[in-house]
């Protein structure tokens, strides 16, 4: 009876050892099952992050690139042509556009005043044309002609064009054709070097124009204009105070008016004076880049 009891006791003893590795090795295994699916929603939880940035990388660049595309397409229309220079070289408008403008054109830089008369203008928000007489940039003082060269650069980089007024400031029509094309192709290099564009603006010195010079600022994508009035060169408006009477009040300032000045102490002086006045009188001061050019 004893044995047969003790075999019982044995029986229970390893059923109870069966049923406790089972239940052991049953808890590994769910928890083996349960962290398989964490791992595949980790897995999926961060390529859907990484999704969602990609896709918020691509919509950035896309917008990025639409308002690049804007801001292009805005700067396009800003400078769509709404004036051209008429034979006798004031401008008229091509469509409806305001007639009521005046041009403001500064021969001879960049001899001395050239910088000061473009921080003059930027500060009254007047644009206008600087013309570039070549010799100006190769005076045998190099300190000198890197300066001269950063006042163009500077010049150009608040918005004001740089146009073409020839290398030595010389009556073109003395010259043969080499020397001309050398006159004015030299200046478009110079140009070109400072600022990282060719000109689309020329002028010759004294308005004077040869069969030639039209030609080749026609094949260089410029275009050649004279002026329609201006006094800085005469002894009796070498003074501020008279040069801006005169710009201002003389009979031939009409609509399209194409105004010379030079880079001379009394005209920087009288400068300021002058836009003032055009204003005053109603005129709007053309904005270069509504000129159409070749």
């Amino acid at each position: 009876m004893k044995r047969w009891f003790s075999v019982f006791l044995l029986m229970l003893v390893f059923l109870a050892a069966c049923g406790g590795n089972e239940g052991t090795a049953g808890s590994e295994g769910e928890q083996t099952e349960s962290d398989e699916p964490a791992a595949e929603q980790e897995k999926e939880s961060t390529e859907k992050a990484d999704n969602a940035e990609t896709e918020e990388d691509k919509e950035e660049e896309s917008n990025k690139g639409s308002e690049e595309d804007k801001a292009a397409q805005e700067a396009f229309i800003q400078k769509e042509s709404q004036y051209e220079m008429t034979d006798s070289w004031s401008f008229q408008p091509i469509a409806d556009a305001d007639p009521e403008v005046a041009l403001l054109t500064i021969d001879d830089i960049p001899d001395e005043h050239a910088l000061e008369m473009a921080e003059t203008l930027k500060e009254k928000e007047a644009p206008a044309i600087f013309f570039v007489n070549g010799h100006f940039l190769d005076t045998p003082d190099e300190e000198l002609a890197d300066k001269r060269k950063q006042w163009i650069k500077e010049i150009h980089e608040m918005g004001f064009p740089i146009g073409n007024h020839t290398y030595s400031h010389k009556d073109l029509k003395t010259m043969s054709e080499e020397e001309q094309r050398e006159e004015i192709l030299t200046v478009s290099d110079q140009i070109e070097d400072i600022t990282g564009e060719r000109p689309v603006f020329y002028r010759s010195p004294f308005g004077s124009n040869t069969d030639f010079v039209k030609q080749l600022a026609e094949e260089e994508g410029m275009l050649l204009m004279n002026w329609t009035y201006g006094y800085d060169w005469e002894q009796e408006y070498q003074n501020a105070s008279s040069l801006a009477d005169i710009m201002v009040n003389t009979p031939l300032l009409a609509d399209g008016a194409n105004l010379l000045m030079h880079d001379r102490d009394w005209t920087n002086e009288a400068l300021g004076d002058i836009v003032d006045g055009l204003r005053d009188k109603g005129y709007t001061l053309l904005d270069p880049a509504l000129i159409q050019t070749p």
